[in-house]
């Protein structure tokens, strides 16, 4: 008898501190970013041990202010055998960028991240999910500047990002030769998309839904599933800014020290790999 083919699945990782995420703009200014403690490095570090530890390789989309800050973290990272992709620069949303803006961004972080590892970059996600139905010309502007792939739209309805009706599975929203998107995993359940793919949503739930959600994917849809976090969601003694709504606080800073232990089962629940490796090799 034949063994059933065991899918791997894409781990990826948007490489970015914990004071550049977007619900802390209000709060953190830009120009004291240079100012703050930064703690990505030995967050990375913890991961590529955990990676190392299971020989997994992953997928990790990084900002270029994070690359110029340190390149010697990225190039482990790259000579550890993982692809590096973009996040763009600054973690500005697409969404609140003109097209010649997205077009510098996205141009600037690829030549950086290129030119620290001498090796290409192919895929991009947008900070907070942020092309949609509003700014679909995104794709072309990065099949322009010679991106494959794209991981940035997430099909559900949340407050600050999402395209519910968006496809659940690989697509091209520009056409059979556009740039290919590969959203992160849902479940759809009862007429709606349920997130399957990480960040909040993975330290919310307990750890056996989200396993029978990913291999839900698996089995009856027969797909790779797409699971992503942040190097701080390792972090439970990250600095706490103040002025931070109720719901913010929820939502980053929730059971922070349990994600690296819950990261250790699921990377052995699954077989893992990076995006272009699954989704490249097989266009």
């Amino acid at each position: 008898m034949t063994p059933p083919l065991i899918l791997r699945n894409a781990l990826t990782i948007d490489v970015e501190d914990y004071f550049q995420v977007s619900a802390f703009a209000p709060h953190i200014a830009r120009a004291d970013w240079p100012r703050l403690e930064c703690r990505v490095e030995a967050n990375i570090e913890r991961i590529l041990l955990l990676l190392d530890s299971r020989r997994i390789h992953a997928t990790f989309f990084t900002l270029g202010w994070i690359a110029e800050r340190y390149p010697a973290m990225l190039r482990r990272v790259a000579d550890a055998g993982h692809e590096v992709a973009s996040h763009g620069y600054a973690h500005l949303r697409a969404s609140d960028q003109s097209a010649a803006q997205f077009a510098d961004d996205v141009r600037r972080s690829k030549t950086i991240l290129e030119q620290l590892t001498g090796l290409a970059v192919r895929g991009y996600r947008a900070p907070s999910f942020s092309i949609g139905a509003a700014n679909l010309w995104a794709f072309d502007v990065l099949q322009e500047a010679g991106y494959r792939y794209s991981s940035s739209i997430y099909p559900i309805r949340h407050d600050h990002y999402g395209m519910p009706d968006a496809p659940r599975f690989a697509w091209r929203p520009r056409g059979p030769h556009g740039v290919l998107e590969l959203p992160v995993s849902t479940v759809r359940l009862r007429g709606r998309n349920l997130p399957a793919g990480g960040g909040g949503y993975f330290r919310l739930m307990p750890y056996a839904l989200s396993r029978w959600l990913l291999r839900r994917i698996n089995s009856r849809d027969g797909q790779a599933g797409i699971f992503y976090f942040h190097p701080w969601e390792l972090d439970p003694g990250q600095p706490r800014p103040p002025g931070l709504s109720a719901r913010t606080r929820f939502r980053h800073y929730l059971n922070l020290g349990r994600m690296e232990a819950r990261l250790g089962r699921l990377t052995g629940d699954f077989a893992w790999d990076r995006m272009d490796r699954i989704f490249l090799e097989s266009t």
